[in-house]
């Protein structure tokens, strides 16, 4: 799954990597070491724009509220629990084939961050003792440092209860697509392990490849097989992993520390 996340790059920078055509200084996020759930997101997405004469679509460099709304829910309260769909799955979920069909985007981050419960803590569950599992926080990103491009879905949901001159009428939400994890060696491993991605945890946001991005994001491809193909994994070898603090798993905790690297896991939090 993807839970958790950083975003820390420029929008002048993720323009230049995505060949953005169109982003308003307005909307420029703080760099956010701890994306969590509801948290405004970038969005890297092709829509013509709003009353241009040429209806082309147009690259754009978009702020998003993380947590899928589908536009027939009556209410956006289940948007922080559709934070993830399932790449096997997507194209016939009601609450995501339509965007998975006409509305998708892709989400730039630095890297995701994933959970693994201590090896110690495990056996305690399973003998039955009551101690809450402690777990070790894995930071999970491209081996050659450049942007992790997770394939994503967005929405708009509209807010029946305000005017439609209200700012805050209209609700721009985006889910992160995601896929099994990978079983082969990650290119750069902890020296303790883990050594797969899928010894962290059994998903992983879908990573889209540079040569991938113009088809996922060109909304006139509507056919549900081929765009069904862009959804295969990425090639192997292409990620690293390593041990950061604990202090990642409280959402308040914000800024490059989290992103420093440990020589191995934190004590109790053996893999």
């Amino acid at each position: 799954m993807c839970g958790r996340y950083a975003s820390s790059r420029r929008p002048e920078d993720l323009a230049g990597v995505f060949e953005v055509e169109k982003w308003e200084p307005e909307e420029t996020l703080a760099p956010d070491y701890n994306v969590a759930p509801t948290k405004e997101v970038y969005a890297v997405l092709d829509r013509p724009l709003k009353d241009a004469e040429e209806k082309r679509p147009v690259r754009q460099l978009r702020k998003l509220k993380w947590g899928l709304v589908p536009s027939w829910a009556k209410t956006p309260e289940g948007g922080a629990r559709m934070i993830n769909a399932r790449a096997e799955t997507v194209h016939e979920k009601p609450s995501y084939r339509r965007a998975f069909a006409a509305r998708r985007c892709i989400l730039p981050a630095d890297g995701y961050y994933e959970w693994v419960t201590g090896t110690q803590e495990r056996d305690l569950e399973v003998e039955g003792k009551k101690k809450r599992p402690r777990k070790q926080p894995y930071f999970v990103l491209p081996a050659d440092g450049s942007v992790f491009a997770m394939a994503g879905l967005y929405e708009f949901w509209r807010d029946r209860t305000l005017p439609d001159d209200h700012p805050q009428a209209w609700w721009v939400t985006c889910s992160v697509i995601t896929t099994e994890a990978e079983t082969t060696p990650l290119a750069v491993a902890p020296a303790e392990g883990p050594y797969t991605l899928a010894e962290i945890h059994p998903r992983m946001p879908l990573m889209l490849t540079p040569d991938r991005w113009d088809a996922w994001l060109d909304p006139s491809r509507t056919d549900l097989d081929g765009l069904r193909e862009l959804l295969a994994p990425p090639p192997a070898g292409l990620m690293r992993a390593y041990p950061v603090s604990t202090a990642v798993s409280n959402v308040r905790n914000n800024g490059p520390e989290l992103l420093k690297e440990l020589e191995g896991p934190e004590e109790g939090t053996l893999f």
